[in-house]
């Protein structure tokens, strides 16, 4: 199981910025995830996504998080 603090704080490491909010829907490993950044500017949602998953990539890998709904944008 891995805390929100803990999710919060690896996506910080790749985008300092970001205003995160994670939410557990079951488990304790099925996450739901809001990540709205600056660093998002200019890149798709595609590419939005990667950089995340790619902060989260131990933790996936590992099944430490199971699923993972996600959404991102920039400030309004």
């Amino acid at each position: 199981m891995i805390t929100a603090q803990e999710v919060t704080l690896l996506i910080k490491q790749s985008l300092p910025d970001a205003q995160i909010d994670v939410k557990d829907m079951g488990g304790g490993d099925h996450l739901e995830v809001n990540v709205v950044s600056e660093g998002f500017s200019g890149l798709s949602l595609v590419q939005q996504h990667q950089l995340v998953y790619g902060a989260l990539k131990n933790e996936l890998q590992t099944e430490t998080i199971h699923a993972l709904a996600l959404k991102t944008s920039t400030p309004q």
